[in-house]
């Protein structure tokens, strides 16, 4: 079996040569776009069934890169063009992303850029109630939350509204603590005034709201959801937030204590959509009751995660469950194979992500996909 590439910056990307805004054919990638939405529409309103996203993810664009912004949207124009290319269900978007830490920020917080890496942020708090006794401003007037908002501006004037777009890449209130605060001391304050967290992170999923709605007021139309990390359509709802953290606690006491504020966060858009690196399989029962919850998003190959599951027949509980399973899964078309006839059972709702290096191993594995899914 093969194991996760140390020697790569992502093992989720692509290579893609940049193309310039005046030179791309938006015209002809909406139409393609809006031709694979009809297909999703159809898995949206379903029960269970299978679709295939070829993710194009460009590793310069989630690190370093996202600084600049011309740089970040030819980056991704390039990857829009050849992500056509590849025989899939579910088109490619747009990101204006420009680093975890977003809300964080509303504490006063601001980044700083490693050479060569994504920008950081480093907790400037040393207490829960130090925290409580802040008093946050909007998101939209940091600094951090001003060149978001520009990023995204200058991706729909530059675009004209014609491509598809997302939030830029959205926490959860427990992994927004990781920026503010070390985690020992807010795991210690977790245990021991849960009453204290309920509180800040009921504040955090406020801000998070308020952000949110800055963003879709400019993207509009173009908007897809649940965004960032997972397959999106226009024609699909949610809010994807990235909720790390969970993994570091118990299923109960993610329910009683993180769960509230993530329904708060994703009801507005839709309803919550969970995201968490690593093997989160012991919290599948607590996933899948997050009130709401629409989506969950997994890696199932060590290509993909060094931490990723071996306990693929676990996730078979999203059958019949309407809940969608997004499945990440780097490697060649035996890999592929091989984890999702673990994976899969009649009754799920599956998108199974793919990150096949050539149109003709992506045009195999497409089949091999819906030969499992369908014969069974």
């Amino acid at each position: 079996m093969k194991k996760f590439n140390v020697n790569i910056a992502d093992s989720q990307a692509s290579q893609v040569i940049p193309i310039k805004s005046q030179d791309f054919d938006y015209d002809g990638y909406a139409a393609y776009a809006e031709a694979l939405n009809v297909q999703c529409e159809r898995f949206w309103k379903s029960s269970s069934g299978v679709l295939v996203y070829r993710r194009m993810r460009v590793a310069q664009c989630f690190s370093y890169g996202c600084k600049d912004m011309q740089d970040s949207l030819e980056l991704q124009l390039g990857a829009l063009q050849k992500s056509m290319q590849f025989k899939a269900d579910v088109p490619n978007f747009l990101e204006p992303w420009y680093g975890i830490g977003t809300i964080a920020s509303a504490f006063g917080g601001d980044y700083e850029w490693p050479e060569g890496n994504a920008p950081v942020m480093k907790p400037l708090f040393k207490s829960v109630d130090e925290l409580l006794a802040y008093s946050p401003k909007e998101v939209a007037l940091t600094n951090i939350g001003r060149h978001t908002l520009q990023m995204i501006n200058y991706f729909m004037e530059q675009t004209k509204g014609t491509l598809p777009v997302s939030l830029t890449d959205t926490q959860s209130p427990l992994n927004i603590v990781n920026q503010l605060i070390p985690l020992d001391i807010f795991f210690y304050e977790f245990l021991i005034h849960p009453d204290k967290i309920l509180k800040l992170f009921d504040i955090l999923a406020d801000l998070s709201i308020a952000f949110n709605k800055e963003q879709v007021k400019i993207i509009g139309d173009a908007l897809v959801l649940p965004g960032h990390g997972f397959a999106s359509s226009k024609k699909w709802r949610g809010l994807g937030m990235s909720d790390d953290n969970a993994v570091m606690i118990s299923p109960e006491q993610y329910l009683q204590l993180a769960a509230p504020s993530v329904e708060k966060a994703g009801k507005p858009f839709g309803g919550p959509v969970f995201h968490s690196c690593g093997d989160w399989s012991g919290m599948i029962e607590a996933v899948l009751n997050i009130n709401g919850i629409l989506m969950a998003d997994g890696a199932f190959s060590f290509e993909t995660d060094p931490g990723a599951t071996d306990k693929h027949e676990s996730f078979q509980k999203f059958a019949h469950t309407g809940v969608v399973l997004n499945a990440r899964i780097v490697g060649d078309t035996n890999t592929l194979e091989n984890q999702l006839k673990r994976l899969w059972v009649p009754g799920m709702k599956l998108i199974v992500v793919t990150y096949c290096q050539s149109t003709e191993e992506q045009e195999l594995a497409y089949e091999r996909i819906y030969n499992i899914c369908q014969s069974s």
